[in-house]
């Protein structure tokens, strides 16, 4: 058996998501959040998310939302000029920038299935 007590995880490569409609995910992650396509193949689509892959995968339906189990946080230089800039998008804020630890700020909204994403960073401007 091998010694394990030199392993640790080091950072997480991927991020999954189910979406029920790859094209309509596709037009807000790429086009509206300007996140890079690196491959799709039908079923799967692998944004570049700056250091992590965002992984789309293509389902026929999902569970019901019932509460926030996870939420992918995007950090940025300026809260405050991510939430113009994604709201002329299109980009519907459920929340607009509010302090959330010391001078660190956030603002939240939800993509077409439902799963909640956020900016975060300092407001500069």
């Amino acid at each position: 058996m091998s010694d394990a007590a030199g392993f640790r995880l080091s950072r997480i490569g991927v991020i999954m998501l189910s979406v029920t409609d790859m094209a309509r995910s596709l037009e807000f992650y790429r086009d509206r959040l300007g996140l890079p396509v690196v491959f799709g193949s039908g079923e799967f689509a692998f944004l570049d998310a700056g250091g992590t892959t965002l992984a789309l995968r293509g389902v026929a339906r999902l569970a019901p939302v019932e509460e926030v189990r996870t939420e992918l946080v995007f950090q940025v230089d300026d809260v405050a000029e991510a939430h113009r800039a994604l709201s002329a998008r299109g980009v519907a804020f459920r929340v607009e920038p509010r302090p959330v630890s010391g001078d660190d700020f956030a603002a939240d909204f939800r993509d077409p299935d439902d799963h909640v994403l956020s900016v975060f960073g300092k407001k500069k401007s």
